[in-house]
């Protein structure tokens, strides 16, 4: 028996999860997405995910056809009807099904979905002994003409930098903004440790914030580590005692290598390697329960 898909407002076998080729999330990308993790029946930071995914929904002028209380049920009937303990869940909703102009008045009514799968994003020997990345020629889309906190589906300008990591033999991409300052990865946020403080861009500098880097942030905060958000360039990432990126797929993933050039040690750092330990444990306790 295979997976069953949410699709709105019933839950359908995958085989039969399907949208038109009308749909404008299909034809032009007009929709927004959320990634989530579930632990041991517990979705990790829901409330977080669906707030952020009704603020990106909100800001194109896309009307959910269900409030946030009734989203977070749907997510986890999916799980439970998938019997998934630890997952990853992807929620979707597009523009929905309308012509082939771009008007999305043309769209009478959103289309959302609900998959609840695995994800494997890294080895797990990344994890012990650190990754290589490489910066590659694709910027960071201009903030000022799509803000990247707008989680939506144009995730064309993420897809071409992962190509270009893919090429050069690494599994992820180092993206620099339109004036050559560190924004983020495809798809993880960046962090250095320089001189015992956690550093990491700031979002003006074209990067999504991510949940992932917020829940870092705290517990480094609480760990009693000085954190800065300062404009970085590639200099001060080569030059950093550690580094890591952050994400909902990736959770804590360090780097060793950037560009060639050795980071600190060579290794997962200490203070990586403690803000593993503590990330891991925050996934225990806190969430929705199922």
């Amino acid at each position: 028996m295979g997976l069953k898909i949410y699709l709105n407002g019933k839950l359908v076998d995958a085989s039969e999860a399907k949208i038109s080729v009308y749909d404008h999330g299909l034809l032009y990308g007009d929709g927004v997405f959320e990634g989530i993790r579930s632990y041991g029946s517990l979705v990790f930071k829901l409330k977080e995910h669906v707030d952020r995914l009704f603020e990106s929904a909100h800001t194109i002028l896309l009307k959910i056809p269900m409030t946030k209380k009734e989203m977070m049920e749907a997510v986890v009937a999916t799980l439970k009807a998938n019997k998934l303990t630890d997952a990853y869940v992807r929620l979707v909703v597009t523009r929905g099904t309308g012509d082939l102009g771009l008007d999305p008045r043309k769209c009478d009514k959103a289309t959302l979905f609900i998959i609840t799968d695995k994800i494997v994003l890294y080895p797990e020997r990344v994890y012990r002994e650190g990754m290589e990345i490489v910066t590659v020629p694709t910027p960071r889309n201009l903030p000022e003409a799509l803000n990247p906190q707008i989680k939506s589906l144009n995730y064309l300008n993420n897809i071409l930098a992962k190509i270009e990591a893919t090429n050069a033999g690494v599994q992820e991409a180092l993206m620099l903004s339109a004036h050559g300052y560190v924004a983020e990865c495809t798809g993880d946020n960046i962090f250095i440790i320089k001189g015992g403080a956690l550093l990491t861009p700031p979002p003006y500098a074209g990067l999504l914030k991510g949940i992932t880097r917020g829940c870092v942030m705290d517990l480094a905060r609480k760990a009693k580590i000085p954190v800065r958000e300062e404009m970085m360039t590639r200099h001060d990432l080569y030059n950093a005692e550690e580094c890591f990126l952050t994400g909902t797929a990736a959770e804590i993933a360090p780097i060793v290598k950037i560009d060639g050039r050795t980071i600190g040690s060579a290794k997962p750092g200490t203070v990586t390697l403690r803000l593993m330990k503590a990330f891991r444990a925050l996934t225990k306790t806190d969430g929705v329960k199922y």
